[in-house]
């Protein structure tokens, strides 16, 4: 899974690494001993200058007492400037470099271009730079210190902080609230939402929570048949009407069946739909009128990259969503609609679909993402 996106952030810490080496020129180390014996030299040879240059300075007597407190403000200045003098020694003796912005130019640069061809949306792009830019430049290593570790850092803090908008417990919320929890599904035709509300629904069962299916695409000539089929696989209660019914009334109807059988979450879909459809998107809003979910879910294929990124940010200005399902996942090699989604639409990608089996459907979870996607 993201195998492309893995092999361009692996080059990216190896090219700053190298270029961070590059610039350093490592200074050979010393014991403790000897970098304080050095240290006490430098400040000696300094005290020792200022007490040469006070003796020539005096020569009249009449002007001793001035002279005096010259050279005494002399050495007390020139002892300053050894101390700054012994910390810049003790830096150089510790052997250590400062990163550079311009150290980081070009692999910044490279990287900016691999994250685009990888579908990752540009202002993601841009604060993944910018959040690498400001942990790295200015930061001292020992030149025994592994630069490419200090990237690595670098670079998993910038992709967590893009990849971890608006992250909730899921199950937790389901437990805490009222029942029945009504979520709602929706996105764009042929995307497998009508599956991934399968998936969940076999997901919540195996965590002890019953859920029944509501058919509000009622639209499409096969909808129907479709979430028969996945009902009838994991023996769970459909609630359907005729083809070309209200969409509102089906999912209401859902409501009413959970609430009179201790259901404890009705999962309703929505027939495929675009943000410029009017008369969908109106059915969409009047199923929130009429059922007030608990949650909307937008589904959209990993593998859509960009595509699935813009429509997630217009679905969400159109009828606000809660979080996002994925699917398709394990046949995405670039991982930018997984690294994007969230922060275009500010609502967490809640679940990858990962296969066509019901039990693959994957929590997302953005620390095991970026361990996976560095190599860990």
């Amino acid at each position: 899974m993201f195998d492309g996106l893995k092999d361009k952030l692996d080059k990216f810490r190896s090219d700053a690494a190298e270029a961070t080496e590059e610039k350093a020129e490592p200074v050979e180390e010393e014991t403790d001993a000897e970098a304080a014996q050095a240290a006490d030299s430098a400040v000696a040879s300094d005290e020792e200058a200022t007490a040469e240059a006070a003796d020539d300075d005096t020569t009249e007597a009449d002007e001793s007492a001035g002279e005096s407190a010259d050279i005494e403000d002399a050495g007390t200045e020139d002892q300053g400037s050894g101390a700054s003098f012994t910390d810049k020694l003790g830096s150089a003796v510790r052997g250590r470099v400062v990163i550079e912005e311009d150290d980081l130019e070009d692999p910044l640069w490279d990287l900016e271009m691999a994250l685009l061809e990888s579908d990752v949306e540009m202002s993601v792009a841009e604060e993944i730079l910018d959040t690498i830019k400001a942990d790295l430049v200015g930061e001292e290593r020992k030149f025994t210190e592994s630069t490419a570790g200090i990237i690595e850092d670098a670079l998993r803090d910038a992709l967590l902080s893009v990849m971890s908008v608006g992250q909730f417990d899921f199950e937790q919320r389901i437990q805490d609230a009222d029942k029945p929890v009504v979520i709602v599904f929706t996105g764009v035709n042929g995307v497998g939402k009508t599956t991934s509300i399968g998936k969940l629904s076999k997901y919540l069962e195996d965590r002890g929570l019953s859920t029944v299916m509501a058919n509000g695409d009622t639209y499409r000539a096969g909808a129907n048949e479709q979430i028969k089929e996945h009902a009838a696989n994991l023996d769970t209660k459909l609630i359907s009407h005729e083809m070309g019914g209200d969409p509102a009334a089906v999912i209401y109807d859902g409501v009413e069946y959970a609430e009179a059988n201790d259901i404890d979450v009705v999962l309703g879909d929505t027939a495929g739909r675009l943000h410029t459809s009017n008369d969908l998107m109106e059915q969409l809003a009047k199923i929130h009128r009429v059922v007030d979910p608990d949650m909307t879910i937008f589904v959209d294929e990993a593998v859509a990259g960009q595509d699935a990124v813009n429509r997630a940010r217009e679905f969400n200005d159109a009828a606000e969503i809660d979080g996002t399902i994925l699917t398709m996942a394990d046949a995405d090699s670039q991982g930018g609609a997984a690294i994007s989604v969230a922060h275009v639409t500010g609502k967490p990608i809640l679940f990858l679909g990962t296969g066509q089996g019901y039990d693959d459907l994957q929590r997302f979870d953005p620390e095991a993402l970026v361990d996976d996607l560095l190599g860990e």
